[in-house]
């Protein structure tokens, strides 16, 4: 069973790609990285498809996404003859005919429940093991995000391969991989979501700009 995996004592001085390999060596077929077409997923995935080609990648589409991200999104499947899993939110016409006009402003937490965490507890359904583009240095609320741990929060293992990285150290492997990544990033987006809730910043700020909210529900780290 997935709770009784035995992990290595030194899993926190582990690499990426170790912690990677570990994932899909524990976990075959039932551990899958969650793309979100940031500059991290463009790390992880490109090490992830080195170790594994048919590595299963998943993402959740909220029909809400900028124009730019479904066009990466288009791109890394063609580049790397993938299918990423698609996991939805309800269509934009049927959010609306059910909740009325902007519903993440009217009831934000309804919102993000409908539209992202529950099309990712259906991601997660068959899966022992997911992966992360989680930083530590990403925000108060993921500063202890481990390497690899379980997740109780959705009752299965979290492996977060770039909790220990930098934005440097992405954009340098990025760079030297010469991988494409979403346009955004270069327009002032550190962090890109939603087009209604996503504003050009660093970290975190500007997702939910003019809240106190820096999490949309996925992760749930300890602060």
């Amino acid at each position: 069973m997935a709770t009784s995996l035995q992990l290595p004592n030194d899993v926190e001085s582990m690499s990426a790609q170790e912690i990677l390999r570990f994932c899909l060596d524990s976990f075959p077929r039932r551990v899958s990285l969650a793309c979100s077409f940031q500059k991290e997923e463009a790390v992880l995935l490109d090490m992830l498809l080195g170790i594994d080609p048919t590595a299963r990648v998943f993402a959740i589409d909220t029909h809400h996404l900028f124009p730019e991200t479904y066009e990466l999104w288009r791109e890394l499947e063609q580049r790397h003859d993938l299918r990423i899993e698609r996991f939805e939110g309800p269509r934009p016409e049927e959010l609306v005919a059910t909740h009325g006009e902007r519903l993440w402003e009217t009831k934000p937490d309804l919102y993000l429940a409908i539209a992202k965490v529950e099309p990712l507890n259906r991601a997660l359904l068959d899966l022992d093991c997911w992966i992360t583009g989680v930083r530590r240095d990403q925000a108060p609320t993921r500063a202890n995000a481990p390497k690899l741990g379980w997740d109780d929060a959705h009752e299965l293992w979290k492996a977060n391969p770039l909790a220990a990285w930098s934005d440097d150290d992405c954009w340098t492997y990025i760079r030297e991989r010469s991988l494409p990544y979403n346009s955004l990033h270069d327009r002032g987006y550190a962090s890109i979501g939603d087009t209604h809730s996503t504003l050009p910043g660093a970290g975190r700020e500007g997702r939910w700009a003019g809240t106190e909210r820096t999490e949309c529900g996925l992760h749930v780290e300890e602060p």
